[in-house]
């Protein structure tokens, strides 16, 4: 082999090598995932000599309340998806009615199948949930003739009534919605526009820059608020797709082997050399 091949040889390895490293730095760039608001604690712990923090993040409590359709249904009966939030009351004449307008748009915004007529809503994704905060005079009958009125699909979009303790403690002390508004938020009656995400760990996830408000006049949060489920669902399968990720760019083991190969190619030049010099 003469003096160019080497260097074209070079070349060819290192072009797989550097296109494997360039793969990996994209794989391991984080991606502007909705952050995750409230703790519980922080664990420092002593991991080769070195101490490591690990936060215990703030995972909302199960609920028991009942559905427009009379059905007795938990928070935790939610596997696997997304979860946004509402707080509204039926007799709301101010910003309740956009609450669940922008709402359906959301519902209508998940839908898959060939055509219009054919498209159903995709339930596998997300779960929507308006917690009535006058749960004494929305009773089911009075949540089913709202639901009604307003297109509810019952599929993946439940609104709750049931005892008044429950819905508030929930509010304030898992959803913490007061913590959440820059404005106060009356503990009598949580009057808000903003919709709460959860993740598939009923952790509490959004953008404190950018809060996720259901007003019709904010389309963008609709917007973004759209996407942020999306991310969601991508992070529901993150170790599935790690997996995958892990067989195709994480071929550490193979650029050892190429190193190696590349040793002894190049010891076996120099001794062929050294033969014929």
């Amino acid at each position: 082999m003469g003096k160019k091949s080497i260097p074209a040889l070079m070349i060819a390895v290192l072009i797989p090598i550097i296109g494997y490293l360039f793969l990996r730095t994209i794989g391991e760039r984080a991606v502007t995932m909705p952050k995750k608001y409230f703790f519980d604690s922080v664990i420092t712990k002593e991991i080769d000599g070195k101490l490591v923090t690990d936060t215990v993040w703030h995972r909302t409590a199960n609920f028991t309340l009942v559905n427009q359709l009379g059905d007795t249904v938990q928070l935790y009966d939610i596997k696997g998806k997304a979860i946004v939030f509402d707080i509204f009351f039926t007799r709301c004449g101010s910003i309740c009615p956009q609450l669940t307008k922008s709402m359906s748009k959301l519902q209508q915004g998940f839908k898959r199948g060939g055509n219009t007529r054919s498209m159903v809503v995709d339930t596998s994704v997300v779960q929507f949930i308006s917690l009535s905060i006058d749960p004494e005079r929305d009773s089911v009958p009075v949540l089913k003739h709202y639901a009604d009125k307003y297109g509810v699909n019952p599929d993946n979009w439940w609104l709750l009534t049931g005892n008044r303790d429950t819905i508030y403690d929930f509010i304030f002390k898992e959803l913490k919605i007061d913590k959440l508004e820059k404005e106060p938020v009356s503990p009598d009656f949580p009057h808000t526009s903003r919709f709460v995400l959860l993740d598939k760990n009923y952790i509490v996830r959004g953008r404190l820059e950018q809060p996720y408000t259901g007003l019709q006049k904010d389309s963008a949060s609709l917007e973004l608020l759209s996407r942020d489920i999306g991310l969601l669902v991508l992070e529901k399968d993150k170790k599935q797709r790690n997996k995958v990720l892990s067989a195709i760019i994480d071929l550490g083991w193979l650029w050892l082997v190429i190193a190696v190969l590349i040793s002894g190619f190049v010891w076996y030049i120099k001794q062929n050399r050294k033969a014929n010099s």
